[in-house]
């Protein structure tokens, strides 16, 4: 039985070498997708991980109090469903717009607070659900048969589905506000295949706005003053 399940997946990763070398070999040896870049507009799907950050500062109240020691901003994870459109502006140039962008998102923030002597760890989580519309100019190099980099930049508007900042009941949560701006800079590859071109890129975002909907009665809230946000994403998109 241990044979066979071993030879299933000798066959199975001997198949994938296989069509993996077959395609790039059509990368190496044909010229794929001439009229791409010629175009005045096309579209594309993107598909992409991300993993967020808050950038934060602390409140003059936090010096103040004597139960939260330490308060730290926590990374973690999430995806990112996208739709694209391309614009060519001039032959090393392009508008590159997402119409329909999702951000899936968690943060967190780890709160080390002293009960009677004893210290505990306490994790505060914001999940988002963000409606993105980004903006970029895009900077290509020229081709290299199958091959080209490109760097892009610009900003990126953001509104949180799911804000809390209207939430009632809130004495433990931290409070954000649904809206952001960030500028956001990025590096792609793009491999030009029979019938598509794969392009992966990573991005990275810094919100411009102060997100935090501060509240002076809200304790995992009020030792904190201004909160931004900061994402890396890495995503692969078919054009």
């Amino acid at each position: 039985m241990q044979y066979l399940l071993r030879r299933k997946i000798i066959l199975l990763i001997s198949g994938l070498a296989f069509c993996c070398s077959s395609s790039f070999c059509q990368l190496r040896d044909n010229l794929n997708q001439t009229e791409h870049d010629s175009k005045a507009y096309h579209f594309g799907i993107n598909l992409g991980y991300n993993i967020s950050h808050f950038l934060f500062s602390h409140h003059q109240r936090f010096l103040q109090y004597d139960t939260i020691m330490d308060v730290e901003s926590v990374n973690s994870s999430g995806i990112n469903l996208a739709w694209l459109v391309n614009f060519r502006i001039a032959e090393h140039f392009d508008l590159r717009l997402h119409p329909i962008d999702l951000t899936f998102s968690e943060t967190s923030f780890l709160y080390s607070e002293k009960y009677t002597g004893d210290s505990s760890l306490t994790t505060k989580k914001t999940q988002s659900i963000t409606l993105s519309f980004p903006v970029h100019i895009k900077f290509s190099s020229d081709r290299i048969n199958n091959f080209k980099v490109y760097t892009i930049g610009w900003i990126k508007f953001d509104y949180d589905l799911a804000s809390n900042a209207g939430a009632r009941k809130a004495e433990e949560l931290i409070k954000l506000n649904r809206k952001d701006l960030s500028v956001e800079l990025g590096l792609g590859f793009h491999f030009y295949f029979p019938v598509f071109v794969l392009t992966p890129e990573i991005k990275i975002s810094n919100g411009l706005f102060n997100l935090h909907s501060r509240h002076a009665t809200l304790r995992y809230s009020n030792v904190i003053d201004t909160i931004n946000s900061k994402m890396i994403t890495f995503s692969l998109t078919v054009e």
